[in-house]
């Protein structure tokens, strides 16, 4: 099984000041994990937004492999499973290409974060900050909170310059 706990922080242009950003940084890296479906991929999406005051909202859902979601391709390859990135429509970084970010055996954990500046269809600007664990193992509830990560990926980069 491939678990996978994806905690987007999602915030507007008004909320760049110093005091959001000290909000915004007490989100957690990982949640306890709610029951998951019997799934080769299951996916824990939570979502902390500026206008729920980063409350999490949060959604369940189970998937084949291989599978592409969230800027992500999860795939087997011998055993292991593969995350590459995948094209994501934002304005800023522009220079994110396609391409493998992990190899995760069993038992193995790993976490990917990200940052990015979209526009959407309007002319406001919004900005999202992705921390994505992933497991290929069994589900625990705590499994993201006690065990050590194995791989680690950090893309982040200054989205207001």
């Amino acid at each position: 099984m491939v678990i996978v706990q994806r905690i987007v922080t999602r915030w507007s242009k008004r909320a760049r000041g110093a005091g959001a950003a000290v909000r915004r940084r007490t989100i957690p890296l990982a949640f306890e994990l709610p029951p998951m479906p019997a799934e080769p991929l299951v996916v824990h999406d939570l979502l902390a937004a500026e206008r729920t005051g980063y409350v999490p909202d949060s959604v369940v859902s189970g998937h084949a492999l291989p599978a592409r979601l969230h800027g992500l391709r999860f795939k087997l390859s011998e055993g292991a499973i593969e995350v590459a990135r995948t094209p994501v429509w934002a304005s800023h970084p522009t220079s994110r290409f396609p391409g493998r970010v992990f190899l995760i055996r069993p038992g193995e954990r790993a976490r990917y974060r990200a940052n990015f500046r979209f526009s959407g269809y309007g002319t406001e600007w919004y900005y999202e900050q992705w921390t994505v664990n992933i497991a290929h193992g069994p589900w625990q509830r705590d499994l993201f909170l006690t065990e050590t990560v194995d791989h680690h990926k950090d893309e982040r980069v200054s989205l207001y310059g």
